[in-house]
């Protein structure tokens, strides 16, 4: 019965030692999306990347 006991708390301390690494992990992840994202206000460098709609594109019919 003393085994069965200390069974469980040991997996449950090896259960949350696996969590606290899987969430350490994911504070990293976050911190390093951020650090990526801060340029992210900055204006682009294209001025007009899409062509303006000022008219409809007109398409011919191949002849031959």
């Amino acid at each position: 019965m003393a085994d069965s006991a200390s069974g469980p708390t040991a997996n449950s301390d090896g259960a949350d030692t696996v969590r606290d690494q899987f969430r350490a992990a994911l504070e990293r992840k976050k911190a390093a999306t951020k650090a990526r994202e801060s340029h992210a206000n900055a204006g682009s460098k294209v001025a007009h990347p899409h062509r303006p709609a000022v008219g409809k594109r007109q398409f011919r019919r191949k002849s031959g």
